[in-house]
């Protein structure tokens, strides 16, 4: 797991309280309206999340950046690569 600080992100879908695997679905379909190299944020409190997102990523091709955890939930960070 790569913990991260202060990453700026072009957009946030929170998944806050959203059950499998809805934490999987949800952020191809917002990654679609990003263009390359923009930073999608993922906040969710779902701890599977934090495997199955990084995962996701490379079978998508997309890069993930990493993850900050806050009081209330996590942030996951992806980068749109294709």
């Amino acid at each position: 797991m790569k913990f991260i600080e202060n990453q700026k992100a072009d957009d946030t879908l929170d998944l806050v309280f959203r059950m499998c695997p809805i934490h999987l679905l949800e952020p191809g379909e917002r990654l679609e309206g990003l263009k390359r190299g923009q930073v999608l944020e993922i906040l969710t409190d779902y701890d599977g999340a934090l495997e199955d997102i990084p995962a996701w990523c490379a079978k998508s091709g997309q890069e993930f950046i990493g993850i900050k955890e806050d009081n209330d939930c996590y942030k996951l960070y992806i980068r749109k690569v294709k």
